[in-house]
């Protein structure tokens, strides 16, 4: 691959291709953006812009920089592939053109026979002192080739880099790049004094494709000496990789009946050989089929593409739903003695189409439904299709062709069974209908594949027989109008209701009739033959009659079996006639006592209907002659009056005014209605404000005195219980002190708390130690009737006073304060003294103690056993029982 160049040479300028014709080499395999040769174009004068074309531009095209690229993948063939390269100079328009001729390279039979070449820098530029510059000569070294895989001896040399200087200097040689000074590093290496550039081991284009150095000559002192050289090394291509499938099976489909040529998949295999070259061209093909029916070629495959197609017809779901195909992968264009293989196995599943249409299982199908009856399934049709279950081509729809002309019938698919369900979808009548004989016809949810001789349906015939049942009977009409008056009265025929009964062809005797709703009880029905009288006056003001309509049912039945029934409904309208007088509304009313514009407004009420309703008439009786002569009423309206005062004054109190009105019925009719009207006096606003005293002159002489009797009860009553309170205090106050001991209250003991510790740790309020204030005073008790152990009149003695909210630790001060006043006192008897502290006398919860008195008048009591009772007596053991002291 020698570069193209031009050179300006002997100081003179010359520009253009130095030959008209250039032969390179080339791989064979010519892929898509792979540079092929390199072109190198100077001018003299180092100015001029060159344009470079080729001849070739779909296939070749040079870039500015003057690489040739191949625009796309193809095979160069034995004869030379020929092209030309223009150069244009941009400015002068000058152009020159050379024909290039590529030659595939043989193939590589050894590294040890491969030419070593020398690649030598150009002369250096230098300077001249005329006006004219000479130009060193730039080279553009072609790629090195270099099988992968070699096996040595390393490190094995490449090419030797060289200077045309190497023999005035001495020089250092060195080359820089991936795959020498960059990683991978140490691949390749160049002898810094020859120039030898080696490769120390192995290469695997698998992982790179290419190296790209660069030579550099330095002199001793590292100056650069020559413009450094660019290097491509091109790692060529050997068969160590064999063919993988992407996957190990593949699935595909086709459907049933294909035609010759239908494709059914693509199965694909990489090799991560050179694709571009043999070593990663792969071919396909088909080792077996399984199974060989009905051909044992039924399937190939395009061997570039791996594309596998039908070849034969005969596809039949039905017979083989299934084909493995093995496939072999080969590469070196499936060269069987150096390619290397691998395969893969193909599922091919045949799809269904609808080749076969449904078949009924046979030619009549027989039923039987009960008349009257719906959603009833009568009969079954079943079919048989040989094409894949649950899909549209065997999914069976059901119609009916004739047979049915009134549409009572239709026919669902099960979608489990795919069988026909003739349903009754309307009533059938026995006595109309007794048989059908319906058409039906079966076809698939898509419609039959192209080509198939089968009729597209199946037919077949629905006997179905009608079975006769008791049917219900029933009224005619239903319902059945009456217009009658009321005030029909009881025991009056009103009219015929009768039923009809359907079944004819049943013996049945005649119906029987009841009455099943009768609101108001007035109507009764002969239960032989429907005669329906009255048992009550008919009432059009009755409140089971709604909008003049009074609704009864009545009941038919039969004798079949089983029994039926039927009902049937009486509408009577009825008619109104003038049965009731107008009456007054309200009834009660309020005016003033003064002749003021207080007028009272009254409604006449009729029940009845025009015309026996208003317009009303009112007026006041001619008796009592007060009626007339205190109040007045004027109608203001047809259905409206006005009551006021005729007098100046009336007297307040609670009046009954008669008003007669009368209807305009034919004949007419009227009543006396009473209206109670309170006179009463009035404010400005005309309000009553003296309610009380009409009220108390409307009440009766017996509510008054009911009145009186209660209170006079109630008073009774209450005085009985003061008298009693009072009695009970008597009694109470007038108990002697010295009782029984069981409702003594000296005598009875009080247990408040116990805290342990003795008295002086009770917190006790005594000045409670007084006589209690139920005692009555002395100075009501006669002079000289006293009792012993009473004290004798004289001044109170001043006691101490204890604080209401002692302190614990002044109890004992206390006390004993206490008990010298005592011993001073001049009122104090030298006799047992009785001192109550508290009331606790009958019903205490305190136990009684015996008493503290003596039974005695004034004997000497012994207290010394009260230190045996144990501390909670030491206290008034050591006050009484002391001895003299």
């Amino acid at each position: 691959q020698a570069p193209i160049k031009a050179t300006c040479e002997d100081m003179s300028c010359k520009t253009g291709f130095p030959e008209d014709v250039h032969s390179a080499v080339v791989s064979r395999s010519v892929h898509g953006g792979q540079p092929l040769l390199n072109v190198g174009f100077r001018s003299c004068d180092g100015n001029k812009k060159i344009h470079f074309g080729s001849s070739e531009p779909e296939d070749f095209r040079v870039g500015e920089d003057g690489v040739v690229y191949a625009e796309r993948s193809f095979q160069l063939s034995a004869e030379p592939t020929e092209f030309v390269v223009s150069a244009q100079d941009k400015e002068t328009q000058e152009e020159w053109q050379m024909k290039v001729k590529l030659t595939p390279e043989p193939a590589f039979t050894g590294a040890s026979e491969k030419k070593i070449e020398d690649i030598v820098f150009p002369w250096q530029q230098y300077k001249h002192s005329s006006p004219l510059k000479r130009q060193k000569r730039d080279w553009v070294i072609p790629p090195i080739n270099l099988p992968e895989n070699s096996r040595g001896p390393f490190p094995q040399e490449l090419v030797r880099i060289r200077s045309d200087r190497d023999k005035s200097l001495s020089l250092r040689y060195s080359v820089t790049g991936p795959g020498a000074d960059q990683p991978p590093t140490g691949i390749f290496i160049i002898n810094p004094i020859s120039g030898q550039l080696s490769v120390t081991k192995p290469l695997d284009r698998e992982q790179i494709a290419s190296f790209h150095l660069r030579a550099h000559a330095v002199d001793v002192n590292g100056n650069q000496v020559e413009n450094p050289i660019d290097i491509v090394i091109n790692v060529i291509d050997m068969n160590d990789n064999r063919p993988e499938f992407l996957h190990q099976v593949w699935n595909g489909t086709v459907p049933e009946g294909s035609k010759p040529g239908t494709y059914v998949m693509t199965v694909t295999a990489i090799d991560a050989d050179d694709p571009n070259a043999q070593n990663g061209m792969l071919r396909y093909r088909i080792l077996s089929q399984a199974p060989s029916s009905p051909s044992p070629n039924m399937f190939t495959i395009n061997n570039e593409t791996g594309d596998i197609i039908t070849v034969a017809a005969g596809l039949d779901r039905e017979k083989v739903q299934q084909y493995t195909l093995i496939i072999q992968a080969t590469d070196m264009e499936g060269n069987p003695t150096y390619g290397l293989s691998n395969t893969a196995t193909a599922v091919i599943t045949v799809t269904d189409v609808n080749d076969n249409p449904p078949e009924f299982t046979a030619m009549t199908f027989y039923g039987e439904v009960p008349e009257n009856r719906v959603d009833v399934i009568v009969a079954n049709l079943t079919v048989t299709d040989k094409d894949q279950p649950h899909t549209p081509a065997w999914n069976a729809m059901y119609r009916m062709t004739g047979g049915d002309p009134t549409g009572r019938f239709t026919i669902l698919t099960d979608p489990n069974s795919n069988d026909g369900l003739v349903t009754v979808v309307k009533p059938i009548d026995f006595e109309t209908n007794r048989m059908f004989v319906l058409t039906v016809a079966a076809e698939n949810q898509v419609p039959l594949a192209k080509g198939i001789q089968h009729p597209p349906q199946s037919t077949a015939t629905v006997s179905i027989t009608v079975i006769d049942v008791n049917e219900s009977p029933y009224f005619v009409p239903n319902p059945k109008l009456v217009r009658q008056e009321e005030g029909l009265l009881a025991g009056s025929m009103l009219t015929t209701f009768t039923a009809q009964d359907p079944d004819r062809y049943m013996q049945q005797t005649s119906l029987r009739y009841s009455k099943l709703s009768d609101p108001a009880n007035w109507l009764k029905i002969d239960p032989i033959n429907g005669q329906i009288t009255t048992t009550a006056v008919l009432d059009r003001e009755s409140i089971y009659v709604q909008n003049n309509m009074y609704n009864a049912t009545f009941l038919a039945s039969d004798n079949g079996i089983p029994p039926m029934s039927g009902t049937g409904t009486l509408q009577i309208y009825l008619l109104d006639i003038n049965d009731n007088a107008p009456q007054v509304n309200p009834k009660e009313a309020t005016t003033c006592e003064t002749l003021q514009p207080n007028t009272i407004n009254i409604t006449a009420v009729d029940p009845d209907i025009d015309p026996n309703a208003g317009p009303f008439a009112f007026e006041l009786p001619d008796t009592p002659a007060s009626i007339k002569r205190n109040w007045t009423i004027v109608r203001i309206s047809g259905d409206h009056a006005q009551l006021s005062l005729r007098i100046r004054f009336l007297e307040a109190g609670i009046y009954d005014v008669p008003i007669v009105i009368t209807d305009s019925g034919n004949p007419h009719a009227s009543s006396t209605s009473v209206l109670k009207v309170k006179v009463c006096q009035c404010d400005i606003n005309g309000d009553c404000t003296d309610v009380d005293r009409i009220v108390g002159a409307g009440l009766g002489t017996g509510a008054i005195i009911a009145i009186l009797l209660c209170i006079i009860i109630l008073l009774i009553l209450v005085l009985m219980f003061v008298v009693w309170m009072k009695r009970r205090d008597k009694e109470r106050q007038a108990k002697q002190l010295l009782i029984d001991p069981e409702d003594d209250v000296r005598d009875n003991i009080l247990k408040y708390d116990e805290e342990g510790g003795g008295e002086e740790d009770q917190d006790y309020d005594l000045s409670q130690l007084q006589q209690p204030d139920t005692v009555e005073p002395d100075a009501i008790k006669p002079v000289g009737i006293r009792r012993l152990d009473e004290r004798p009149i004289h001044a109170e003695p001043q006691y101490p006073v204890r604080s209401a909210a002692p302190h614990p630790g002044d109890i004992g001060d206390f006390i004993n304060e206490g008990l010298k006043a005592a011993d001073n006192d001049p009122t104090a008897p030298p006799y047992d003294s009785l001192l109550v502290f508290d009331y606790e006398g009958s019903g205490s919860t305190a136990g009684s103690l015996s008493s503290l008195n003596s039974s005695s008048s004034g004997g000497e009591q012994d207290y010394d056993y009260l230190n045996d009772w144990g501390p909670r007596f030491k206290k008034l053991a050591d006050m009484y029982g002391g001895g003299d002291d």
